[in-house]
């Protein structure tokens, strides 16, 4: 099959030539500017003025708002005839000298602030001095005019527009779909990577032989479904069932979450559903996943306000777009959601998510093929029982499940060792479920008693119990942000039904820790508090 031809992520070439020429523009300005560089000396206007009274001054250019000239110093001799005068006597104590300015002997070039003096020009006349005047240079002026302002309004809506369509996001392609195309190579899941849900594997089986040979139900007459619904708790693989089915029948896949529709502004989200089924027909056959399409696919008209306007108008555009393209085209559209119950009707009709499918929470056959599935990349001792663990991990997810091994490996590595044993795994299901051990809560010693007094309540009450799961481990370290001991039951099998002699045993055993400090101590700790809520929750 061929491959879609991957997109071109880069800068758009006339992006470049604005720079290109933004930095012309700079070089130019520095060249003019060096170009033209010479050492001023800074003074007053006031000497400036003295110094043209005295002929020193002999060219100036007067700026917008200074004035730069070249001052020769000439050597003051007496008229012929006339004596030179004597030297003025020490002046007084408490008078002030007449500073008179002295330029030195060597030119120099000067600069001052230009003052609103309208005799000047005819005194520089007088004066024998060559003026001009100066007007800023084009470059400066055109960058100070147009470059800069046009800039700084261009970085500010870039960075608005960054903020609003998130980072790598054009200015102008906020409407732009925000689904990430995986090519056929790049999937790298098949349905042997899946486990634990053989009944969801075997509904969508149908969907990749009809984008492997569309032409065998076409002569049938038979019409595959245009979506499929997939419905499930966290974690339970929804989304890699997806990948699974992109990557058996080798075709591109969208992949794309519902909350990535919904902008601030106004029918944003409907021009990102066109663009994305847009790319889709380009593509097809391929596959669009919107993973929890709860968040665009509420029911309409239960809330009020805009966010709420702005998110049936996605919802409308996707009923739209399901309803025009042909359902032999190639385009199967997959989604996931947790919460079913609050879609909207338009949705689940048939023609469009024609086929729901359920992925529940895996059973204990499922957990210990999930655990095989991960426990490939790992290496596990002689002695770990993975339908002992399975077992151990009755309601975990198959990412409950990951993570379970994940801290294993953990466990491992933090003793030095690369393999995994099965103390580790079952340090691991106590971590996942009750926390990692708080060594540094340090207990009383009469805490201590009690705390084991308790646990010891909940045991004796279990074994008691005909209907009652078997006490695998006792503990009395702290875990977690508030247990100070645990009492770990494990089921023999899954159960799906309870009888109420089991849910009466189960409220008895949450029970009999508080009843054992009762009988032992004669009064009850706030250590049951957890107990309570659990039992009035049961009954």
């Amino acid at each position: 099959m061929k491959k879609p031809a991957k997109v071109d992520q880069s800068e758009p070439p006339w992006r470049r030539w604005i720079w290109y020429f933004l930095g012309t523009l700079l070089v130019l300005w520095v060249w003019q500017e060096l170009g033209n560089q010479v050492e001023f000396r800074t003074i007053p206007y006031s000497e400036f003025k003295t110094y043209l009274k005295k002929g020193f001054v002999t060219e100036a250019v007067v700026r917008e708002n200074e004035i730069d000239g070249r001052i020769v110093p000439k050597p003051e001799n007496p008229p012929q005839g006339k004596p030179a005068e004597s030297p003025s006597p020490a002046p007084s104590p408490g008078a002030s000298p007449a500073a008179s300015p002295s330029p030195g002997n060597e030119p120099f070039y000067f600069r001052t602030e230009r003052v609103e003096d309208p005799g000047l020009v005819n005194e520089m006349q007088a004066a024998g001095v060559q003026y001009a005047a100066a007007r800023p240079g084009v470059i400066s002026q055109f960058l100070l005019a147009w470059v800069l302002p046009i800039a700084v309004m261009v970085l500010i809506w870039g960075f608005i527009m960054r903020r609003i369509g998130g980072a790598g996001q054009a200015a102008f392609a906020i409407g732009k779909s925000r689904a990430k195309l995986v090519a056929d190579p790049d999937t790298g899941v098949t349905f042997q990577d899946v486990a634990g849900c053989d009944e969801a594997k075997f509904e969508l089986q149908e969907v990749v032989h009809f984008l492997k040979d569309p032409q065998e139900y076409q002569k049938a007459g038979a019409r595959i479904p245009k979506g499929v619904l997939l419905v499930g708790p966290p974690g339970t693989g929804k989304t890699l069932l997806a990948r699974a089915v992109a990557g058996e029948a080798h075709v591109p896949f969208f992949l794309i979450s519902g909350s990535d529709f919904v902008e601030m502004f106004v029918g944003v989200g409907a021009a990102r559903v066109r663009d994305l089924f847009q790319q889709a027909k380009a593509l097809a056959p391929c596959i669009i996943f919107i993973d929890e399409l709860d968040a665009i696919g509420r029911q309409r008209g239960v809330a009020i306000g805009a966010v709420n306007d702005e998110r049936e108008q996605t919802l409308n555009a996707l009923l739209v777009e399901m309803d025009g393209f042909e359902p032999n085209l190639g385009v199967i559209l997959l989604a996931a959601t947790n919460r079913p119950e609050v879609l909207d009707r338009a949705l689940l009709r048939p023609g469009r998510f024609d086929r729901q499918i359920v992925v529940d929470a895996p059973d204990l056959d499922g957990r210990e093929a999930i655990l095989k599935v991960h426990s490939k990349d790992k290496r596990l001792d002689a002695d770990v029982n993975l339908h002992q663990i399975a077992a151990a991990t009755a309601g975990f997810s198959g990412a409950d499940l990951a993570n379970v091994l994940n801290e294993a490996a953990l466990l491992a590595v933090r003793r030095r060792a690369i393999v995994i044993k099965q103390a580790d795994l079952e340090e691991a299901i106590e971590k996942v479920i009750a926390g990692p051990e708080r060594k540094s809560r340090r207990l009383g010693e009469e805490e201590k008693r009690r705390v084991a007094y308790h646990e010891l309540g909940h045991a004796l009450v279990a074994a008691y119990s005909p209907h009652a799961d078997p006490v695998h481990k006792i503990s009395i370290v702290p875990r977690g942000r508030a247990a100070l001991g645990y009492t770990m039951q494990l089921p023999t099998e899954d159960q799906f039904l309870l009888t109420r002699e089991e849910l009466v045993e189960r409220i008895r055993g949450l029970l009999g820790g508080r009843a054992a400090e009762e009988v032992v101590f004669g009064d009850v700790s706030t250590g049951a508090q957890n107990d309570l809520e659990r039992a009035t929750a049961l009954a």
